[in-house]
């Protein structure tokens, strides 16, 4: 008997490794944009610190400059003191600001990436729970599949054993005859 179920039953399991494949595919590419979301947020820390620094250097800078003028241009200590004021106090409300917009841009950020977490581990879920039904579907046509393979080869095999017999009787009434 000639084995007629065995690329029927090699192609359904390709698909299912196919299938199977693809999801963890996609399981990576979600774990990998997980990854990178919190990967931005921890840069942002960072980020924070050196625009920070950037910042107070820039506050030195110019509180360097007062101190300068002051020094090489005789009464100039009074405009320069207030200036100075002046400075530290536009620096400090610029620092606070600063602080304060990594603070709102860090807690969107995590707020966005707790939010997708959230959706892409429901989304696996409900893939998941969908193709462990279209495996369970995918098996049982696999199973009507070499069923019917089964039957139909039983079938030929019969049909070629009536025909043998249809022919052993032709060629026995000829050998009479």
């Amino acid at each position: 008997m000639v084995d007629y179920t065995s690329p029927i039953t090699a192609a359904f399991e390709l698909q299912r490794q196919t299938i199977k494949q693809s999801q963890e595919a996609l399981e990576q590419g979600i774990e990998f944009q997980k990854d990178f979301n919190r990967a931005l947020v921890d840069g942002l820390d960072g980020q924070e610190d050196a625009q920070r620094r950037v910042v107070e250097l820039q506050r030195e800078a110019i509180l360097n400059t007062l101190e300068t003028v002051e020094a090489n241009v005789p009464g100039a200590e009074d405009a320069m003191t207030e200036a100075r004021n002046t400075v530290d106090e536009q620096f400090e409300q610029l620092l606070d600001s600063h602080e304060e917009a990594f603070e709102n841009i860090a807690a969107g950020i995590e707020d966005g990436t707790e939010t997708y977490d959230d959706f892409a581990s429901e989304y696996l879920d409900a893939l998941t729970d969908q193709l462990e039904m279209v495996i369970e579907a995918h098996e049982d046509l696999e199973t009507q599949s070499v069923e019917a393979a089964e039957e139909v080869t039983d079938q030929l095999e019969q049909l070629q054993s009536q025909v043998e017999d249809v022919q052993q009787r032709v060629g026995d009434l000829q050998n009479q005859g």
